[in-house]
């Protein structure tokens, strides 16, 4: 940690003198709010949480011009936990991203850890940008980054724009010496705009390691989502259809499938019989900006056990923004899900709240949470 600390701090020195001679940016959020969630068992809890909207973090950034429409890039990013002060992820210095490209007239190349595909379309899917605790989608899980990522991005073209990734697998031989031919792991995003009018596609394809799995069935998450902007807010629907049950599960669905943030040699054991249940997740949202400073919103999602083993859940809130500035902004929600009787998910923001519940307060049971907080970006 130490050491850790102390890298932050030479680079964050080191960011001003950098600045005269090339454009590196020290930039960050911070994202705290106080949220009570309350389930029909009658437990309840409230904390102070860090991320309903954007996770509290601090990056690096930086582009070089190299002449004739060619531009070097970086990007080192950490996330924090801001209402205790600490690293989001203890065990890596930037969890976020780190990476490095090029930005060239056919497209942008990049390599390292970076946001991936589906992450970027966060903002297309509903009117809370995905992350708060109403978004069923959200709650679902969505994966977000992986380690070793080759990625490319075209430029927009009659309004439409590719995205590629490839995570390298990396993991060789096993202990035994028998091949382990395990696939990477792939992600695909198609975006169009024109106008009011956005849709697209986003999705990811892994299998399991070869080597170990009982249950060889591929983790996917496909994800179709259209906006039409009209002219004091936009209209959102989205629809995903996915076996990674993974992420705020706690309890009886909880599973050991494709981690959203990372896994280890981007491969997954295939030992959880959770990755045969498939489930289509539906969600429809809508926003009205009632001044400048003002924005409020509502949206409604069904999360369908297509295995028919009643093991979904239903849910939606409603929400307010208020601007105080261009960097700071005042946010409100009141959310709610009813699990069926065999499903286990609980509330997730853009981070995990800190305080939540579990088991038996969650397995089966109708949540209601509230949110009340401030997001401040430098």
């Amino acid at each position: 940690m130490k050491k850790q600390l102390i890298a932050m701090c030479t680079l964050a020195a080191c960011s001003a003198a950098v600045q005269a001679q090339s454009n590196v940016t020290m930039y960050g959020t911070v994202d705290q709010y106080l949220g009570y969630i309350r389930s029909s068992s009658g437990e309840h809890i409230t904390g102070l949480n860090d991320g309903t909207l954007l996770r509290s973090r601090l990056g690096f950034r930086g582009v070089e011009d190299l002449g004739s429409g060619y531009f070097a890039k970086f990007n080192l990013e950490q996330g924090l936990s801001a209402d205790a002060g600490t690293q989001a992820d203890g065990s890596r210095l930037f969890d976020r991203q780190a990476w490095v490209g090029i930005d060239t007239p056919v497209g942008e190349f990049r390599i390292g850890r970076q946001n991936g595909a589906i992450f970027y379309i966060g903002d297309a899917i509903d009117y809370t940008g995905r992350t708060t605790f109403g978004s069923i989608i959200n709650t679902f899980g969505v994966p977000s980054r992986y380690d070793n990522d080759l990625s490319y991005k075209s430029p927009r073209m009659a309004g439409v724009q590719l995205e590629l990734h490839y995570a390298l697998p990396e993991n060789g031989l096993s202990a035994s010496g028998a091949k382990n031919r395990n696939s990477a792991l792939y992600q695909l995003g198609v975006d169009y705009q024109n106008g009011p009018y956005r849709a697209g596609y986003a999705g990811l394809s892994a299998s399991p390691n070869d080597l170990t799995a009982t249950v060889h069935e591929k983790i996917v998450y496909h994800n179709l989502y259209a906006n039409y902007k009209y002219a004091s807010g936009t209209v959102y629907a989205a629809f995903v259809r996915s076996n990674n049950s993974t992420a705020n599960a706690n309890g009886n669905n909880a599973g050991t499938m494709l981690n959203n943030v990372s896994i280890p040699n981007n491969y997954f054991a295939g030992t959880d019989l959770n990755a045969e249940r498939f489930y289509n997740i539906s969600q429809l949202s809508a926003d009205y900006r009632i001044s400048p400073q003002w924005r409020v919103g509502a949206l409604y999602g069904v999360m369908h056990d297509t295995s028919g083993g009643d093991a979904g859940a239903r849910g939606g809130n409603l929400g307010a923004f208020y601007d105080l500035s261009k960097r700071t902004t005042l946010y409100g929600f009141a959310n709610y899900m009813k699990n069926q009787s065999r499903a286990g998910f609980r509330f997730s923001g853009s981070a995990g709240p800190s305080a939540n519940l579990a088991g038996a307060d969650v397995n089966g049971k109708s949540l209601t949470g509230l949110q009340v907080g401030i997001l401040h970006r430098f």
